[in-house]
């Protein structure tokens, strides 16, 4: 997903209800997305080890999580969401 996209994403009620919540606050995910949204908006000389590694850990999510796709209609589900807080739209075009 593109910055702007995932911004926006992050921003709705179906974002902020997927994933796993610790004490009733922000997704693992939902935080996530807000830093790669970060990462993205960062020219690469100015990246950190720190966004290398947690890219990889994006990266690292979204292949684990893909292959537990569920059967079915899969537009309005919390594994799409999950991976979309992840900054990754499996029904999307891959741009």
């Amino acid at each position: 997903m593109k910055p702007a996209e995932l911004e926006k994403w992050l921003g709705t009620d179906e974002s902020r209800g997927a994933g796993q919540h610790e004490d009733g606050g922000e997704s693992t995910g939902h935080a996530s997305g807000r830093r790669i949204v970060g990462i993205l908006r960062t020219g690469r000389k100015d990246l950190s080890d720190d966004d290398y590694a947690h890219m990889r850990k994006v990266v690292g999510y979204i292949r684990r999580h893909l292959a537990q796709r569920p059967s079915g209609d899969v537009r309005d589900t919390r594994w799409r969401h999950s991976l979309m807080n992840w900054g990754h739209d499996p029904l999307g075009d891959g741009t």
